[in-house]
């Protein structure tokens, strides 16, 4: 499954999502497709999920709301390892990734 659009891209293989791009979106409702995916993929895998942020060059606020709306549902499944892949190359990364780990402090956090 893939969400394209001229300024960014998500798309799911395997247990992996993929975020890519500049993510600018105006609010909760325009986050709804996205954040649909990422939990259809966290529901579908139940081992092991991991988030590569990786490519994600900026992420608003709206943005950053949905990945710890994301984190919460993760903590609710029990016996999943989710892990979030992330660069120090960003700075918005380093600042507000680590913060999810006060959400669920299993959660796997990969900053390169």
């Amino acid at each position: 499954m893939e969400i394209r659009d001229e300024n960014f891209r998500i798309w799911t293989e395997n247990d992996c999502v993929y975020f890519d791009g500049v993510l600018r979106l105006a609010g909760p409702d325009a986050y709804a497709p996205i954040y649909s995916l990422a939990l259809t993929a966290l529901h579908e895998n139940p081992e092991r999920v991991i988030f590569d942020l990786t490519g994600l060059e900026f992420l608003n606020s709206s943005g950053i709301n949905l990945l710890a709306k994301l984190t919460i549902e993760a903590r609710k499944q029990s016996g999943t390892q989710f892990l979030i892949k992330g660069t120090a190359q960003y700075p918005w990364q380093s600042k507000s990734l680590p913060n999810l780990k006060k959400l669920y402090p299993q959660l796997d956090l990969q900053l390169a």
